[in-house]
């Protein structure tokens, strides 16, 4: 899996789950979580703010930096599914709109596959009520 740099043990998982401050604060307190940095990601266009960046097709989302001989992808993303309802497109608990909405960012083909087997894990479990959106 991507690292964050050759010099570091850091790996990066990128995920969006409504408002960034929320999920940031639920992913900072794992063991093993390095840092969790908040931003936009996933739109059109550069430098998107504060004021710009639903407009601009971003959504808020978090990358956690993580020591996976402490904590797996795996584990993270167990952790991002029980605190985002991954169902509502149209956002997240009280934030609404498009750009609260819950999504993966995969750093490259290995963790796609451990996502996409997440999410059919997910699925087949039959906790949820609608069907989860493409990832």
């Amino acid at each position: 899996m991507t690292k964050k740099n050759e010099t570091t043990s850091e790996y990066i998982a990128t995920l969006a789950g409504g408002c960034f401050w929320c999920i940031k604060a639920d992913f900072e307190k794992l063991p093993g979580v390095i840092k969790v940095v908040s931003g936009y990601t996933g739109g059109k266009g550069e430098n998107p703010t504060y004021e710009s960046y639903a407009e601009m097709g971003y959504i808020e989302a978090v990358q956690v930096y993580y020591d996976p001989e402490k904590i797996t992808y795996e584990k993270i993303l167990d952790h991002f599914w029980h605190h985002v309802d991954p169902t509502d497109a149209g956002g997240q608990f009280v934030d609404r709109g498009p750009q609260y909405r819950s999504a993966i960012f995969y750093q490259d083909e290995k963790q796609k596959q451990i996502a996409e087997e997440s999410k059919q894990a997910l699925e087949k479990s039959g906790n949820l009520a609608n069907p989860l959106p493409q990832i």
